[in-house]
């Protein structure tokens, strides 16, 4: 099972919101490029970036700080935040991002998502399911929509996409651990691979994950955890490793 440091963005800065709120931030870091260097020197493979500014405003908005970020490092980048029409997924193809994470305009936009997919493949669409109890929010988890997270998940796979990330809001940063049955159930469900992510503080809760592989869970996302140092990387990543080879 993969595992997925966050370095979320917001003035070009690292920082981690806690359940998604803008006046409830901590600053971690200055320099997005350090802070990818250090997971990517720590054994990551992949990383995990979220643009919050273009998530709150519609559109990508700390592109100086991920073309900082994929120059940097030699493994993948995923971005998310504000991708909503298949021009501003090319524009972040451009600078080297593997893959790209729409949201809301999954709900609000659908089309958007199969065009995308059909430009770009499935490899390189991944659709973010942001929940709270249940159903999807967007605009940057401002607003919750009345559509639920696996319905969603089933109309995005009818239009090619393969890999879904599940977010229970309620568990983002609050340390509570990663809402694992409501995970797996989707992933069993929808048939698609499931990226995790909320909550995550231990290094059992990335082993109650990677428990969970052959139900399609593919990754967990880990973001506060990390900085805060109640989780080490490495020690993740053997967990994952570990689980996943026994």
């Amino acid at each position: 099972m993969l595992v997925l440091p966050a370095i979320d963005l917001r003035g070009g800065r690292v920082v981690r919101l806690r359940q998604g709120r803008a006046e409830d931030q901590t600053t971690y870091r200055d320099s997005p490029a350090a802070a990818a260097r250090r997971w990517a020197e720590s054994g990551a493979e992949w990383l995990h970036l979220v643009d919050l500014d273009g998530a709150f405003a519609g559109q990508p908005a700390n592109l100086d700080a991920i073309r900082s970020i994929v120059a940097a490092v030699d493994i993948s980048c995923e971005v998310g935040g504000g991708i909503r029409d298949v021009g501003s997924a090319a524009k972040l193809f451009s600078l080297g991002v593997s893959r790209v994470i729409f949201g809301t305009i999954a709900v609000a936009e659908p089309e958007v998502v199969r065009r995308a997919v059909e430009r770009f493949g499935p490899g390189r669409i991944v659709v973010g399911l942001d929940a709270r109890d249940g159903l999807v929010a967007v605009r940057g988890w401002t607003e919750t929509s009345e559509v639920s997270a696996l319905d969603l998940a089933d109309r995005m796979k009818g239009f090619g996409v393969a890999r879904i990330i599940y977010t229970d809001i309620r568990r983002d940063g609050m340390f509570t651990g990663p809402n694992v049955e409501a995970t797996v159930e989707l992933a069993r469900k929808s048939r698609l691979a499931v990226i995790a992510s909320g909550g995550v503080s231990t290094v059992a809760d990335v082993e109650r994950l990677a428990a969970h592989e052959a139900d399609g869970i593919e990754g967990v996302i880990i973001g506060k955890a990390l900085y805060d140092g109640t989780i080490r990387l490495e020690e993740a990543l053997h967990a994952a490793r570990k689980r996943t080879s026994a």
